[in-house]
């Protein structure tokens, strides 16, 4: 990914989280991703780590219209994700996505109530609407109409181990071209503890 995408991304997504009245916390952690797919118009987020604690994690994120987190699963992590702003699409299936079965049918919270779906379908969320999602639902989520600001509550969080995303070309974290002075330094340039 360009730094000077990178540096576009984050003016962008701070425009946005400050015209819908979110403070950020002082030093936010900020990470912007093409999942490695030299693609981020068509496959990128941006995320800021709000809260990082050993049991618990807050991210606040944002997404342009049809810009995908690609569908991955985690291992161990369980995790609300809440429309803050916009209208949020999100596929969601019941175990690996297989087109060649049948879409099994399963229950899952929204909104704090159960629902049942099949595997596969699209909920798409309004703002203040939210889905838990427990380890083994896969999952791929975009804006649906426009931009949208994504909330995401968890238990522990660890982006570099918890991730299973379907695409064996993914990668969690971005390499960087620098074609221009950093606007913002991200979780991924962060020396190491």
């Amino acid at each position: 990914m360009k730094q000077s995408e990178i540096n576009a991304a984050y003016l962008e997504a701070k425009a946005a989280f400050e015209a819908n009245g979110w403070a950020l916390p002082p030093k936010p952690k900020w990470d912007i991703t093409d999942f490695g797919l030299g693609d981020f118009a068509r496959y990128g987020l941006v995320l800021i780590n709000l809260t990082e604690e050993p049991e618990y994690c807050e991210k606040l994120m944002y997404a342009r219209k049809n810009q995908f987190t690609p569908m991955h699963s985690h291992q161990k992590k369980k995790e609300d994700i809440i429309c803050r702003s916009g209208k949020l699409a999100i596929e969601v299936w019941k175990g690996v996505p297989n087109s060649d079965h049948p879409r099994t049918c399963f229950t899952l919270q929204r909104n704090g109530e159960s629902v049942t779906i099949q595997s596969g379908d699209i909920l798409v969320l309004q703002a203040g609407e939210r889905v838990t999602l427990v380890p083994g639902i896969y999952h791929e989520f975009r804006g649906a109409d426009g931009p949208v600001i994504i909330g995401e509550v968890s238990t522990a969080n660890d982006d570099l181990n918890d991730n299973l995303f379907i695409n064996p070309d993914i990668g969690r974290f971005s390499s960087i071209e620098e074609n221009a002075r950093p606007a913002v330094q991200l979780v991924s340039q962060e020396p190491e503890r």
